[in-house]
């Protein structure tokens, strides 16, 4: 499309909330909806909480006339940077939430914003502004089955969320509840009250585990969720809850934690509840600053310390915290997305521009190549989606410099070309990561530099699985090698795979690349390629000491290569 076609897909935000105004320009084509991609994003740092309160006060005053305009000021710089972008004027809302909302002169305020900019600005009930942090969430993840929370300046929400194959999201009837008891909120109740174990403060904390009892008990989660097999999951969105989260990425056992977004982060219940670790980590004046961390957020982690230790005392048993970048601008649009895009793959999703024509035919071609052992217990290594998401970035660093393919690669999930995806898990980016890397030759092939990466994000991958992920990138070498295009004209190779046991007793893995011609010499790069694989099984090649012997054969013929 030429870019005015394509500005006809454009649609601008403006998100006003309690902390600060975000402004975004979001590209809704069909056919990357999915993962929201950002065309133009911006923030003034204006707190209309702030505003309204003196460090000693705790009524509200009117919004003051210097901050309405500089909120006017910062609308009027985004309508010009809307019509640079070309941005329908029907495709731009303004959203305001809690501090607008409870703004004694609210109605004056939003009056001076449609004069001076001719944007109405939508007020959201506190329900609606649960359920579009709840649509948020959703679109964070693939899939999202748990608790929700929602932390802003003023206030937070609460709900649950079942997210389902056909693109559905399903919550909590009315949306959310709505406590007062966002990170600036807190603050001013918890300073005034005295230290912790104090009577004030004591009674203060009493009264937000009671209000978040009664929440949870409101919303009626269902019984599917509280009794999954793998536990109940808790995710988190909300300025105060990236705080927390990039606190504990800082303070993660893999150092330096080597992907630098807070959606997609995981970590466990009681890694999450670790409130003197997280306070202790900001405290400390011999940490570096810590990445992602205002001194505002810094400043605030004594009041999300309080909400997680409520937290710990009225939510059920959690098992996993997830962490979620989607807020009003991902949520709004998510909200209004048809379902058929809802349910659409985001890995898959991020990764189908680069796609060569014969996606199906090579995913096919991988899948062959992967079987479990009859002593594994896990039946299905690979989603299909990875799967497909894998094969369609396959060739994307082919025509890099040697020097540089393995290594972009590596980081294409983090710095490269998928690192602004929206709705990838950490796990994921380091699946299709180390994937990726392999299929350029992998730990070898990479520069002194990033071999150190490589091991963080080993770190990050499913038991089990980096043993694999070296095997099934290398057999994408080769397959890469016999289809250089990502076209398949005619069948040039069959891949079969088997199990056998050694004299030892040690399950070994069987392959045979079956070539539809009969070959009398390889060129050196599928020779390479063919070695590699033939390599994964030696010992000094397992990742952390596992993996399986391989016994490769090539139309039948055991196969040496040439050393």
């Amino acid at each position: 499309m030429a870019d005015r076609e394509k500005a006809q897909c454009y649609h601008g935000l403006v998100d006003m909330g309690s902390n600060g105004i975000r402004f975004s320009i979001t590209d809704l084509s069909p056919q990357s909806a999915r993962i929201l991609p950002t065309v133009y994003l911006s923030r003034a740092a204006i707190s209309l909480y702030d505003a309204q309160y003196t460090p000693s006060s705790t009524t509200p005053s009117p919004i003051p006339a210097s901050t309405i305009v500089k909120v006017l000021n910062s609308l009027l710089r985004f309508k010009s940077t809307c019509r640079d972008f070309g941005v329908p004027d029907h495709q731009i809302r303004v959203v305001a939430t809690e501090a607008t909302r409870k703004a004694v002169n609210s109605e004056d305020f939003r009056r001076q914003i449609e004069e001076k900019t001719g944007w109405k600005a939508q007020l959201l009930p506190k329900e609606v502004e649960g359920r579009v942090g709840a649509y948020g969430v959703a679109s964070s993840y693939g899939e999202v089955r748990g608790l929700v929370m929602d932390l802003g300046g003023g206030s937070t929400q609460i709900t649950w969320v079942m997210t389902g194959d056909d693109g559905e999201v399903k919550m909590y009837e009315g949306g959310s509840v709505s406590l007062p008891y966002g990170a600036a909120a807190v603050i001013k109740r918890i300073e005034p009250a005295g230290p912790p174990g104090s009577h004030g403060f004591s009674t203060v904390e009493k009264e937000v585990v009671n209000d978040l009892k009664a929440a949870v008990k409101q919303i009626g989660v269902p019984k599917e969720l509280l009794h999954r097999e793998e536990g109940l999951s808790l995710y988190l969105s909300g300025g105060g809850f990236r705080g927390w989260g990039f606190v504990l990425m800082s303070e993660h056992s893999i150092q330096p934690y080597p992907i630098p977004i807070i959606n997609g982060f995981r970590v466990t219940r009681d890694v999450f509840h670790d409130t003197h670790a997280v306070q202790a980590a900001v405290k400390n004046e011999d940490t570096p600053d810590i990445f992602r961390v205002s001194q505002r957020r810094a400043s605030q982690v004594p009041a999300v310390a309080f909400l997680v230790d409520c937290l710990a005392q009225a939510l059920p048993s959690i098992t996993n915290v997830y962490f979620c970048q989607g807020g009003v601008r991902e949520g709004m649009h998510f909200a209004e997305m048809d379902a058929g895009h809802r349910r659409e793959d985001p890995l898959v999703v991020a990764t189908k521009p680069y796609a060569r024509e014969s996606v199906r035919e090579l995913v096919d071609l991988l899948k062959t190549a992967v079987e479990p052992p009859p002593s594994a217990h896990r039946r299905m290594l690979f989603h299909a989606a990875l799967v497909t998401a894998f094969v369609q970035a396959l060739y994307v660093h082919a025509a890099f410099p040697k020097d540089l393919c393995a290594g972009a690669a590596l980081r294409s999930t983090t710095t490269g070309f998928f690192a602004a995806a929206h709705g990838i898990s950490h796990e994921q980016r380091a699946l299709l990561a180390i994937l990726l890397c392999e299929r350029y030759g992998g730990f070898d092939s990479i520069s002194p530099t990033e071999q150190d990466f490589y091991q963080r994000m080993i770190q990050l991958l499913p038991d089990g699985l980096a043993w694999w992920c070296m095997y099934l990138g290398r057999v994408a070498s080769v397959v890469a090698s016999v289809y250089p295009a990502g076209v398949v004209r005619e069948e040039r190779l069959k891949v079969k795979v088997g199990w056998t046991m050694t004299g030892k007793g040690i399950e070994k893995l069987c392959i045979d690349f079956a070539f539809a011609q009969a070959i009398d010499e390889l060129d050196e790069r599928l020779d390479n390629a063919l070695r590699k694989v033939e390599k994964a099984g030696k010992k000094k090649h397992w990742v952390g000491g596992t993996g399986y012997k391989v016994m490769l054969t090539v139309n039948g013929k055991d196969y040496r290569g040439s050393d």
